[in-house]
């Protein structure tokens, strides 16, 4: 090994990072659902858009940290997802969330190991889930990021927007049960020039649509001619 390699070599290499669903995952979220069952009724609109194989990348607005479950639990194949690097620093809690198909992106910068990482689910043919805005909505929709665009593009794979909503008053209605509405659109496959920008406003702009008016926030306000 060179000098050169030692400098390039990212410490996440180290780690084991899985690319199917584990029996730890499957537990986790069976249990989850049964809780969740006490705090929230959920309604699950367009589930027939999801393509039930193959690579896809599904981009979805983020509430709050628990959007990650609904979504599971409403969908029939597994989620592959980002999660911020300081979750991973604790050995068992870094192990047992990669048991759930997280893998840690360190925020702020482009991330070229998660970017990397990324490609690898979608060459495993997997379902990877990305939050456009990089952080939580607050007060609505946030400017998006075209990192997941950028990738559609790159490997041909579909984009299928998941407009959820109602995870911001999970646990505040009790005993009374939160209602949480997911709604999944059709799945976009862009042209090989297709424009990540463009591409990235398409599909914020149709998660919008199918969200309530006080969550639209930046694309609450679609330009004229604007085609969805």
């Amino acid at each position: 090994m060179t000098a050169n390699d030692l400098v390039m070599r990212d410490p996440r290499d180290a780690l084991g990072f899985v690319f199917h669903e584990t029996a730890i995952r499957k537990l986790t979220v069976g249990v989850m659902g049964l809780i969740l069952k006490i705090f929230m009724e959920m309604r699950v609109e367009g589930l027939d858009h999801l393509p039930q194989e193959g690579a896809c990348i599904l981009v979805a607005n983020h509430l709050t940290n628990l959007d990650v479950f609904p979504m599971q639990l409403a969908l029939t194949r597994p989620l592959f997802f980002m999660a911020k690097s300081e979750l991973f620093t604790h050995k068992l809690m870094g192990w047992f969330i990669r048991q759930l198909g997280a893998f840690p992106v360190q925020r702020g910068a482009s991330d070229q190991w998660a970017l990397a990482h990324s490609r690898k689910l979608l060459d495993h043919g997997l379902v990877l889930a990305i939050f456009p805005e990089g952080t939580r909505s607050r007060g609505g929709l946030s400017v998006a990021k075209t990192g997941a665009a950028r990738l559609a593009i790159e490997k041909n794979v579909p984009i299928v927007p998941l407009a959820i909503s109602g995870t911001q008053c999970l646990f505040k209605k009790f005993p009374h049960r939160a209602e949480v509405h997911i709604n999944i659109s059709a799945p976009v496959l862009p042209e090989p020039d297709a424009d990540p920008i463009s591409l990235t406003d398409q599909f914020m702009f149709t998660l919008a649509s199918n969200l309530p008016a006080e969550l639209r926030g930046a694309y609450a306000a679609r330009p004229r001619g604007f085609d969805l």
